[in-house]
């Protein structure tokens, strides 16, 4: 029997280890550890992604020498700081919220990391943001964790303003276990899936609710 044989069926991400392994590799400073602990202190959804999850954004935008980049959903700021910090001099990052107590937050934590000229936060229905610098495009990435129900159209937004060989990435590609539900939300979801595989040289990274990546064709 091999070892991957004999593994079946056993789990080894425990707590302490993801903990050891989360402080090892994407362990904080003190701009992100305030953004990350922000949502508890604020009374907004702790909903951001995880710490692994936030260092690969981190590192797939370095890869890929992203310059411009596109966020739908800020919250309190943290995956902005984390993609922030992969741009060159002259970039930036343009973020995307709809609640303006959430928008708020964001930028007090994005100015405490000291990265407010590489971050823009807009407030709004995110389409109708999306024309008030759709003119700084060809965008070099586009990351999406923003409301599900919309995901495919923000996805053909991507497919559209994205370079060749921009990246698309997508959280809660899972959505939360509702993926093959019969819901509205889950329907746009899948057709976030089945186009962006499309338009792009796609996988979908098991994190633990799941991350779509794609380089445009």
């Amino acid at each position: 029997m091999s070892d991957h044989d004999s593994r079946q069926g056993h789990r080894y991400d425990s707590p302490e280890i993801l903990d050891y392994l989360n402080r090892l590799h994407a362990g904080h400073d003190a701009g992100l550890a305030r953004a990350f602990a922000a949502p508890e202190q604020h009374g907004i959804p702790a909903i951001q992604v995880g710490m692994s999850e936030g260092k690969l954004l981190t590192i797939l935008l370095r890869l890929a020498g992203a310059n411009r980049v596109v966020e739908f959903g800020t919250l309190a700021g943290y995956s902005a700081i984390r993609m922030a910090k992969a741009l060159p001099a002259g970039g930036h990052v343009w973020s995307l919220e709809l609640e303006e107590k959430h928008a708020a937050v964001a930028r007090e934590n994005i100015a405490a990391a000291g990265l407010s000229g590489l971050v823009t936060v807009l407030v709004g229905q995110a389409l109708e943001s999306l024309p008030k610098f759709e003119s700084k495009g060809p965008f070099d990435a586009v990351f999406l964790d923003a409301d599900k129900g919309r995901y495919d159209v923000y996805g053909r937004w991507a497919a559209a303003n994205l370079r060749k060989g921009g990246l698309l990435l997508v959280d809660n590609a899972y959505y939360f276990g509702q993926l093959l539900d019969q819901s509205d939300d889950s329907a746009a979801v899948r057709r976030c899936h089945e186009e962006a595989a499309q338009a792009f040289e796609t996988v979908c990274i098991p994190t633990p609710d799941g991350l779509i990546l794609g380089v445009k064709r």
